[in-house]
C-alpha cells in the first residue's frame, strides 16, 4: 500500500512541474533569436552589403590598370555598351535592380572604372582573388559570373553605359 502511495505521490508531482514547465515555456514566447546577451558588441554592429559598399581606391586584377574618363559621357559608345549589356549580360543583370547579380545602376559612383572593366573581363580571376568580389559572390548566392568572351573595346562600351544609368 505505501509503494502505490509513493508511486501516486511521485506521478503527481512529475505532472505538476512538467505543467509548470510548461507555462513558462509559453510565458517566454517562441524566438529563434539567441538571447545571449554577454556579446552585445557584435549585435549592435551593422552589416553593409558588399553591393552596397563603397570602394573607389581597389583597381581589380586584370588588363585594365589605368583608365581615365572624360567628363563627358559618349553616347554614341553608351549606345553600343547599352546593345552588348543587353545581349550579353540581362541573363543575370539588370539595368536598376537587383536580379541575379548587382544593379548596373549606381555602380560607377562605388567602384572605380577599372574595377568595373576587370571584372567584366576578367571575371574567374576577381571571383577567386579579389576580397570584394568575392563578398559579392556570397551576398549573390554564389552565382558566379561567368566570361562572356567581351573585348576590351565592348567592355569599355558597357562602361560608357553605366555611365548614363542614374
Amino acid at each position: 500500500m505505501l509503494k502505490i502511495y509513493t508511486i501516486t505521490v511521485f506521478i503527481f508531482v512529475f505532472i505538476f512541474l512538467s505543467c509548470a514547465e510548461a507555462k513558462e515555456k509559453e510565458k517566454a514566447g517562441f524566438s529563434y533569436e539567441n538571447n545571449n546577451t554577454k556579446n552585445t558588441e557584435s549585435s549592435t554592429k551593422t552589416v553593409v552589403l558588399a553591393s552596397e559598399k563603397i570602394d573607389l581606391i581597389n583597381k581589380g586584377i586584370g588588363p585594365v590598370s589605368k583608365l581615365e574618363l572624360l567628363t563627358e559621357i559618349d553616347y554614341t559608345l553608351a549606345k553600343n555598351g547599352e546593345a552588348i549589356f543587353k545581349a550579353k549580360c540581362t541573363a543575370c543583370h539588370r539595368p536598376d535592380k537587383k536580379f541575379i547579380g548587382p544593379a548596373a545602376k549606381g555602380i560607377i559612383n562605388t567602384r572605380t572604372p577599372e574595377w568595373i572593366m576587370n571584372m567584366i573581363l576578367n571575371p574567374e580571376e576577381m571571383l577567386r582573388k579579389d576580397p570584394l568580389a568575392k563578398e559579392l559572390l556570397i551576398e549573390f548566392n554564389y552565382a558566379p559570373m561567368i566570361k562572356q568572351d567581351i573585348t576590351q573595346e565592348d567592355a569599355r562600351a558597357i562602361l560608357e553605359y553605366y555611365r548614363t544609368l542614374k
